[in-house]
């Protein structure tokens, strides 16, 4: 089987692992490393590249040009509104979703000196570091994971925010200074989730990669994704969203808040495990009745915002 996936570190950790727990074994399949939009352009920020589909569009038409028979993305990078003659065939068991705080120091997120500069290049992360501690500098860091850490030796910033997952599967785990909770930082929708996607009439791939699919991880991931396209979409909007499923049931928690900090909203609810998708969509109609409305329209708009 032909495994389309993206060329950095992560991308190819990523992509091994689900080489390795095919049907068949690891010897039946390849991985074939397809460049992205954002991988082509690793220094200019995303909402200036064009934010949606930035790291899965080329491997998207790949899939539909059957140059590959699965494509393997992180869920958070991949657009809510699925691309025609494409579809899901497999989320994989959640990784630490939450995000982790490296510092130069050591020092841990509440403990960083006013005026610290913290590096990250999601709006998301921005909105929630400054709401909780509007002292303290954010500038826009883009690249792979070992990149960033590298400008964070190099002393250009006191901290950097990246995704546990990533930590986790780059074997860099003892690289974080601090896993944020979820009431300081919540993180991506669909953050810490592997994709599988396929042909939307491939019967036999479909079969292949079944297998692979994570009932609680998916139930989970859908919830959120309702809740994300609910809200109007976007890997670039400040939204972050966490659904925890439990006994037959989903908590789904929000935050939607202005990239400076200011004004941010939280809230959550409850539903049935069966029905993750109506649990986001509504809790998406309370927040856009709440003010999210405003503050993701300007945001949409802006033109100054890394």
């Amino acid at each position: 089987m032909r495994i389309g996936t993206r060329g950095s570190a992560l991308a190819l950790a990523q992509s091994e692992h689900v080489r390795a727990t095919l049907p068949g074994g690891p010897g039946d399949h390849r991985l074939v490393v397809i460049k992205t939009t954002g991988d082509l352009n690793p220094t200019a920020s995303l909402a200036r590249i064009g934010g949606k589909g930035v790291f899965t569009k080329e491997i998207e038409e790949a899939l539909l040009r059957d140059e590959i028979d699965i494509a393997v993305h992180s869920l958070k990078d991949l657009p809510t509104d699925e691309r025609p003659g494409l579809k899901l065939g497999a989320l994989l068991k959640r990784e630490d979703p939450r995000d982790a705080l490296v510092s130069r120091d050591g020092v841990p997120f509440e403990r960083l000196r006013s005026g610290a500069v913290v590096g990250t290049s999601s709006l998301r992360r921005r909105s929630q570091v400054l709401a909780r501690r509007p002292d303290l500098r954010v500038t826009d860091l883009r690249g792979n994971v070992p990149t960033r850490l590298a400008r964070l030796e190099e002393g250009h910033m006191d901290a950097i925010i990246v995704a546990a997952a990533g930590l986790n599967r780059l074997k860099l785990s003892g690289r974080a200074t601090q896993v944020l909770e979820e009431s300081v930082m919540l993180p991506a929708p669909g953050q810490g989730v592997l994709a599988i996607q396929i042909r939307s009439g491939d019967g036999v791939t479909a079969a292949a990669v079944l297998a692979l699919n994570d009932a609680v991880s998916a139930a989970e991931a859908t919830a959120e994704r309702a809740l994300l396209e609910g809200l109007g979409g976007g890997c670039l909007v400040p939204v972050g969203a966490r659904a925890k499923a439990a006994d037959g049931t989903i908590l789904l928690s929000v935050y939607v808040g202005h990239p400076d900090g200011r004004p941010s909203l939280r809230s959550s609810a409850t539903g049935p495990i069966g029905l993750p998708g109506d649990l986001g969509r509504a809790l998406a109609v309370t927040m856009l009745g709440q003010g999210a409305r405003p503050i993701l329209d300007e945001v949409r708009s802006a033109e100054r915002f890394p």
